[in-house]
C-alpha cells in the first residue's frame, strides 16, 4: 500500500515552512522562500531564489511529523542522496522540517 502524507500533516508542514520563511528570510519579500511539494510518501523541499526554483532536499514521511528521513539534493548528479552526510549544515538534520531547512541554508547559501 502506498503511503500518503495525511492532509492534516501537510497543512501543519506548510504552516511551519511559512513561519520559518518569516523568521529567516525577513526583508526578502516574495523573492526568497521555501515551499513544499508533496508526492506519495515524500515531501520535496524547494526554495524560490529570486525567480529560480532550487531543489534542496527530499523528506520521507515515517508516520510522525517530527521524524522524517532526509536526502539532500546533489547538483553534481541532480539526484537526492539519503546517504550523503558530508555537507555544510548536516548538524541541523534532526528529523524535522525545520532542521532540513536550516541544513539547506548552510548547504546552499543564498
Amino acid at each position: 500500500m502506498k503511503t500518503i502524507i495525511p492532509l492534516k500533516i501537510q497543512e501543519e508542514i506548510n504552516r511551519r515552512i511559512d513561519n520559518f520563511n518569516r523568521k529567516f528570510f525577513t526583508g526578502k519579500g516574495e523573492s526568497l522562500y521555501y515551499f513544499a511539494k508533496f508526492k506519495g510518501k515524500y515531501l520535496y523541499l524547494n526554495r524560490l531564489e529570486f525567480g529560480n526554483i532550487a531543489p534542496v532536499a527530499r523528506l520521507k514521511y515515517k508516520g510522525k511529523i517530527n521524524n522524517w528521513d532526509f536526502a539532500i539534493f546533489k547538483w553534481s548528479s541532480e539526484t537526492y542522496d539519503p546517504d550523503e552526510f558530508f555537507f555544510p549544515g548536516v548538524q541541523h538534520v534532526d528529523g524535522t522540517v525545520e532542521g532540513a531547512m536550516k541544513a539547506g541554508i548552510d548547504a546552499y547559501p543564498v
